[in-house]
């Protein structure tokens, strides 16, 4: 497959941080664990920074779906539900993803998400369209493929894989589509890697924590916190990662996810890293501090629930 060869210096700019506003869309496997939702959240609440166009339904497959259809469509009615705590219309804003994982490069899943995301790309100007990615890349990975020139004209920033100095990486959201993944880190598309262990393993909070800063916060801060607590049974010296907000603490202020400019990695066939230095380059993070991150989310969510912070759409 032919992708538009950017070049090093164009691409080096695209991933340089950008100031004031940043037009954004969400690519999410909602119903797939309890940090998706604090994501998406977290992006509605940060008008400040982030314009939000559209959230995207990503599939998945594990115990909470039958498939990945049945995880995409399961995260398409997640979205809804957190929609209506925050009293947000759905209407032209969420969008259906692939119903399966990437077949071959020659059959990209032409959802709505996909095709959406193609046309608010190709319709972004010089002003880049930031795809922030917090599931299976296969939406993204088949909008590249049905249109590949909107790589000149968007930055991913996915959560996915482990770091680059892992020993493999072999996680969930990297292991649902090896064939999308590979695309990602191989088509050249200016990308802002964030990975899961050595890196976002340290944004962990606890029941505490969430009881005294998001419980009381309104219809969405009490549905917050039930997921929360739900997903273990013993909160005793537990602590649990809210993995996907890393990639909004990012968009946010990027001092709060140093990464440095690296090589693109080769995702082996082993679904381990391979160098090769004569490769374009990415961003990858390599630390995050964790307390900014939460104070921002929780601070924004006491502003919702006073009436102080209004959602922009």
């Amino acid at each position: 497959m032919d992708f538009p060869r950017m070049s090093e210096t164009a691409r080096i700019e695209r991933l340089q941080p950008r100031p004031g506003m940043i037009r954004m869309v969400l690519d999410t496997d909602t119903y797939n664990e309890i940090d998706d939702q604090f994501a998406v959240v977290h992006a509605l609440l940060s008008p400040e920074r982030l314009r939000v166009e559209a959230l995207y339904a990503a599939p998945f497959y594990n115990n909470r779906s039958s498939g990945p259809a049945d995880g995409m469509e399961k995260s398409y009615e997640e979205i809804i539900r957190l929609l209506d705590r925050l009293q947000v219309s759905p209407d032209g804003f969420v969008f259906r993803g692939s119903d399966r994982y990437l077949p071959s490069y020659e059959q990209p899943v032409r959802s709505p998400a996909a095709l959406d995301l193609i046309e608010r790309a190709m319709s972004s100007g010089n002003e880049p369209l930031y795809v922030v990615a917090i599931g299976a890349i296969t939406n993204v990975a088949s909008a590249i493929l049905i249109e590949p020139r909107i790589i000149e004209r968007i930055v991913v920033v996915w959560l996915g894989g482990h770091a680059l100095y892992w020993p493999h990486t072999k996680e969930f959201n990297l292991g649902q589509d090896i064939l999308a993944s590979r695309l990602i880190f191989d088509c050249g598309v200016p990308l802002v890697h964030i990975p899961c262990n050595g890196v976002t393993t340290h944004l962990t909070t606890t029941v505490p924590e969430i009881e005294r800063y998001v419980q009381g916060q309104g219809d969405i801060g009490r549905y917050l916190a039930e997921t929360f607590k739900s997903y273990h049974e013993d909160h005793f010296a537990w602590s649990k990662e809210i993995w996907d907000i890393v990639t909004i603490a990012y968009l946010l202020d990027d001092s709060w996810v140093p990464t440095d400019l690296v090589h693109s990695p080769i995702l082996t066939d082993q679904v381990t890293w391979s160098e090769d230095h004569s490769r374009h380059l990415i961003r990858s993070a390599y630390l995050l501090k964790r307390d900014p991150i939460f104070r921002d989310l929780f601070t924004k969510l006491e502003a919702w629930a006073k009436g102080t912070l209004a959602i922009v759409r």
